[in-house]
């Protein structure tokens, strides 16, 4: 089954102690763990000059920015042409990938899954990680 922009809110709030909160200012993110101590780590874009569309020259106006764990695995999701992930300059040295809502349909829902969770992993603390994965 393919994946949804409704799926992110299902798959967030599906893992242990998330929130939906805000960050940049004021922009929709989902943080773990609960409280002023959360991090995010799945934040909804807003639309900017850092990030153009280069087919219209438009910002664009869907973008989740997901983290990742480190170099590595953000180097995997963008280099993998079977997946809709990117990266912009603004985003260099920066551990996360972005991605077009309207493109989710490119992805696997398992696979959204699997990324969001490892997003979720690398901002959680790690006991809660460590419990989390340790139960499944």
């Amino acid at each position: 089954m393919k994946a949804t922009p409704t799926d992110i809110a299902l798959i967030c709030e599906s893992l242990p102690e998330v929130e939906l909160g805000i960050s940049w200012g004021d922009r929709p993110t989902y943080k773990v763990p609960r409280g002023p101590k959360g991090k995010g780590f799945l934040l909804y874009r807003a639309p900017g000059k850092t990030a153009i569309d280069l087919a219209s020259g438009e910002p664009y106006t869907d973008l989740l920015v997901i983290s990742v764990a480190d170099e590595e695995s953000k180097r995997a999701l963008v280099q993998d042409a079977s997946l809709p992930f990117f990266t912009i300059e603004h985003f260099t040295g920066y551990n996360a990938v972005l991605v077009q809502q309207s493109r989710l349909g490119e992805i696997e829902r398992e696979r959204l899954v699997e990324i969001v969770t490892e997003a979720w992993a690398a901002k959680a603390p790690a006991k809660l990680v460590a419990e989390y994965f340790s139960g499944r």
